[in-house]
């Protein structure tokens, strides 16, 4: 398998941490990514620009292919069934992609599978969300097309209800909850399934995208396994090849329930490139790959804290602090090749790394007080 001709559907910062754990291996990794500029364009040995979401352009990327996977979910589903049906290995397989691409239908496979979720109501437009006021506070979500926080309102009350999206989409319960944890599990071909350690997120309280982590979540032995038995049996009833990140709520009666979930690499599992004996990364190349899953052991606390775009700030990036954090023992930037910067891009991250949790956090407000993207004309 490791003589195959791999694509991965997407060029972005996700693609361009598989490509490099793929270097170690000498894999042969084919890109398709829409913008010319992509992070994976400047070191991907094949890459070709062209939609995603056309069904032409991807089926003839993947049909000279073995296999093919995904860094973001948002392809065209049909060509991949197309070239799965041609023998060609699609993993995450269309089957997941198509179930998860859409949120009513991947809340309504949590209920048919027991899995625990929160309480959710089907809307077709902002009309029908206005009769489920007795619901509120909720988050009205996007059936389609959600992505790092876009396609999400939250509605508090009737006076919120104009926000509420026109079109199809889900009212989901506020959840009171404790934190907000991850859990990145594996599955490969024959069903093994390996988890990594439980996270702790933190998410900017507007946009809705994590800004910061830690590992391993501060919780109970007996909240971080049953975060795990979730993850495993998740993965498990999706038949997943591949990674899936699991992102979950812990309520403040003890309840584990899950949010949502994307079938590749994702957002909380960035620091496992420094911080545990495989990263996320090479952990999908061996899922799809059909080889042993690797250690997921940590090799100590770490966090991660996301790189984002000042706000104020759009234009070329230039990055402030760099010097501060390369002098700071066990930080690791790594910044995703984007050469435009906008209020709240993601443009990179840190791992950070320390030897005990209290030493990590003060290192992670050290780290947040000095750096920042921002842009200026030159002189």
């Amino acid at each position: 398998m490791l003589s195959s001709r791999i694509g991965i559907l997407g060029g972005g910062q996700l693609g361009l941490m598989l490509l490099q754990a793929a270097v170690d291996w000498n894999l042969d990794i084919h890109i398709l990514d829409p913008d010319a500029d992509a992070p994976c364009r400047r070191i991907a040995p094949h890459f070709q620009q062209g939609s995603l979401q056309d069904y032409d352009t991807v089926y003839n990327f993947g049909k000279s292919l073995d296999i093919i996977t995904i860094e973001i979910e948002k392809v065209n589903v049909d060509a991949l069934e197309a070239l799965e049906k041609e023998g060609k290995k699609v993993y995450p397989q269309p089957s997941v992609i198509r179930k998860i691409q859409d949120k009513r239908i991947q809340k309504q496979f949590y209920t048919e599978h027991q899995l625990p979720t929160a309480p959710f109501i089907l809307t077709e437009n902002r009309d029908d969300t206005a009769k489920h006021i007795d619901f509120l506070p909720a988050f009205h979500k996007l059936g389609k097309d959600g992505y790092d926080g876009r396609g999400v309102q939250r509605l508090r009350s009737a006076e919120d209800l104009p926000k509420a999206f026109d079109q199809p989409g889900l009212l989901e319960k506020a959840i009171d909850f404790e934190k907000e944890l991850a859990v990145i599990v594996a599955r490969n071909e024959k069903g093994e399934i390996s988890c990594f350690p439980t996270v702790e997120m933190v998410f900017h309280p507007e946009h809705n995208l994590v800004e910061y982590l830690f590992a391993p979540a501060e919780i109970s032995p007996a909240v971080d396994e049953k975060a795990k038995d979730i993850a495993r049996r998740t993965a498990g009833a999706f038949g997943i090849t591949g990674l899936l990140a699991v992102e979950l709520f812990l309520t403040k009666e003890g309840e584990v329930l899950i949010n949502e979930v994307a079938p590749r690499p994702h957002n909380s599992g960035h620091h496992t490139i420094r911080a545990n004996a495989t990263s996320q990364y090479e952990q999908h190349w061996r899922a799809i790959l059909g080889l042993p899953l690797g250690s997921t052991v940590p090799f100590g606390p770490s966090a991660m804290v996301n790189l984002l775009g000042e706000e104020g700030f759009e234009g070329p990036a230039v990055y402030e602090g760099m010097e501060t954090l390369l002098a700071t023992e066990q930080v690791y930037p790594f910044l995703y090749w984007k050469a435009i910067t906008k209020p709240f891009r993601k443009m990179g991250h840190i791992t950070i790394m320390d030897h005990d949790m209290e030493s990590l956090r003060e290192k992670v407000d050290f780290v947040k007080r000095n750096i920042r993207v921002i842009s200026y004309k030159p002189a």
